[in-house]
């Protein structure tokens, strides 16, 4: 769902290797004149370490809640970092892409993620940042990623195919005289997102069609920790670097067989970009598997939450039926029988409430860090002096928990959260809409948020309409922790999966589904970005 945000776990993994060091590094180190205050902590050197092993992605807002500071410093194995806690210093900062750069920072993990040769390397950080104008590898991509995932002819193709997809899956998932199936949603909606989303993107000869590529796939997604550690791979990180290989493998096939010109215009001009710049086939494939991580890591969850928020409040779903209802379009085809259409573009124009639910569950869920390298020494809003080569750190969470900016039931989901007229009396105000942050902001906003959102709303619209979903015998709707979630995800991850048994709904047992969509030029404005021109 998101390629420019990094995951929490990324970030927290960044800073806590290396801080058994930390004491040896950062002697004699005091802030210097005008930088943001240090946050303290009640074991030096290591506290912070400790704080983000312990509480993970709600430490910098409970840090936040402590200090009430709206910039901090903390040092983390020798490395300073700014932690920002307010939304105007956010915005602020996404207006200094020069200065303070998330570029450097991108490719340096996406080499080590990826594994690619040294001679990639050189390219990718080759005028990295755009220093020297907008050419090389790094500034080409972006390019090329956001032109082709502009609403506009790239986009409704992938759409296209997509949506397709997502029908068979749900056509496919009650076979033909039965009432009833048992799925493991999480599961599921993984194998139907990771479908429609590879073909949309890598066309016909999809390398994930290949026998256990699929797997493969996740199971190096799944041991991203230790291939980023770096330490000794051949032995804590072989599991993870061989199904990066099985995968890597399969996509040289896919180049070297010119599969990607029947491809997505995002898939051309991703390839043609890399062989531009010098990057060989091999290393195409392997910064692919990097790509392919942002592609698919975050729809399923945050599918999966929409789902279980829906199905475990009867009226809710009523609710969000009665919406879908107005909008279908019921008619007979040749042979007398019903066909049920649902277009996307009428979900986005026309159900307030469904998109409501699922921007609330991506504030509710979101962890995703936005990050930036202070290029050179910055003076911010007048007041705090950022120093060269510290890491900035924005949290998704600390904005998506302030009670100042969602109110005081901040903590909980509430589904009306972002309707214009969210249903209470008074004088309540809608919430800045500046403040949702799961796709992050300014430069490095997420070019995929219009697939992701159509991806979803699809899924959810037509499951919704269809199906009926209770959870397995002896069991209930219990909302799953999600303290496993892995390195690479903005959304959090159920930790445990939810046996539910689906069956058809009454009264719709007869006719066929099927999705329409026109032109992307309608969008659903999930962010602040969006809304320009609106």
């Amino acid at each position: 769902m998101d390629g420019i945000q990094l995951s929490s776990w990324i970030v927290i993994l960044a800073l806590i290797m290396g801080a058994y060091f930390s004491f040896i590094n950062t002697l004699g180190s005091n802030n210097e004149l005008r930088e943001p205050l240090a946050a303290q902590t009640s074991i030096p050197y290591i506290g912070h370490a400790l704080g983000l092993m312990r509480s993970k992605f709600n430490y910098y807002v409970d840090l936040s809640h402590k200090t009430l500071e709206p910039i901090l410093t903390v040092t983390l194995s020798g490395t300073k970092m700014y932690i920002v806690n307010s939304l105007p210093l956010i915005q602020s900062i996404q207006k200094q892409p020069k200065d303070l750069a998330f570029p450097p920072i991108e490719a340096k993990f996406a080499n080590q993620i990826c594994g690619v040769s040294p001679e990639a390397s050189k390219i990718l950080m080759s005028n990295v940042n755009g220093d020297d104008g907008n050419f090389g590898l790094s500034m080409e991509s972006y390019h090329a990623m956001r032109g082709a995932l502009t609403p506009g002819s790239g986009l409704d193709q992938m759409n296209r195919i997509m949506i397709q997809n997502v029908a068979a899956s749900l056509d496919d998932l009650m076979p033909s005289g039965k009432k009833s199936v048992n799925i493991k949603l999480s599961e599921w909606l993984r194998r139907v997102v990771t479908k429609a989303t590879t073909n949309s993107v890598y066309g016909p000869q999809n390398p994930f069609k290949e026998a256990g590529v699929q797997d493969s796939f996740w199971q190096f997604e799944s041991q991203l920790m230790t291939t980023l550690v770096g330490f000794l791979p051949s032995v804590f990180a072989r599991t993870g670097i061989a199904a990066r290989a099985r995968v890597v493998t399969a996509f040289e096939r896919y180049f070297e067989a010119g599969g990607y010109k029947e491809a997505s215009i995002l898939m051309q001009s991703r390839y043609e970009t890399g062989a531009k710049n010098g990057v060989s086939v091999s290393d195409i494939a392997r910064y692919e598997v990097g790509y392919a991580i942002a592609i698919l890591v975050n729809t399923a969850p945050a599918a999966f939450w929409i789902m279980f928020f829906l199905y475990s409040n009867p009226s809710l779903l009523q609710e969000i039926r009665e919406e879908l209802d107005a909008i279908m379009e019921v008619s007979l085809d040749s042979n007398n029988k019903t066909i049920r259409t649902l277009d996307i573009t009428n979900v986005k124009a026309s159900c307030p409430l469904l998109l409501s639910v699922y921007q609330e569950s991506l504030r509710h869920l979101s962890m995703g860090t936005s990050v930036r390298e202070v290029v050179r020494d910055t003076v911010l809003e007048g007041k705090w002096l950022l120093k060269k080569d510290s890491m900035i750190q924005m949290p998704s969470r600390i904005i998506h928990m302030d009670s100042t900016i969602w109110g005081s039931d901040v903590e909980e989901f509430n589904p009306r959260r972002f309707l214009k007229n969210n249903g209470k009396t008074g004088t309540q105000k809608r919430p800045n809409t500046a403040a949702f942050r799961t796709f992050g902001g300014g430069s490095t906003l997420c070019p995929g948020r219009h697939f992701a959102t159509n991806e979803v709303l699809a899924v959810e619209s037509m499951f919704v309409m269809r199906y009926d979903m209770k959870p397995a015998a002896g069991t209930t709707w219990s909302i799953p922790k999600t303290e496993n979630t892995n390195v690479a995800a903005v959304i959090m991850e159920p930790d445990t999966d939810i046996d539910a048994i689906v069956s058809v709904r009454e009264g719709f047992e007869d006719g066929r589904w099927a999705f329409g969509l026109r032109d992307s030029k309608i969008i659903f404005a999930v962010v602040e970005e969006d809304r320009v021109g609106e």
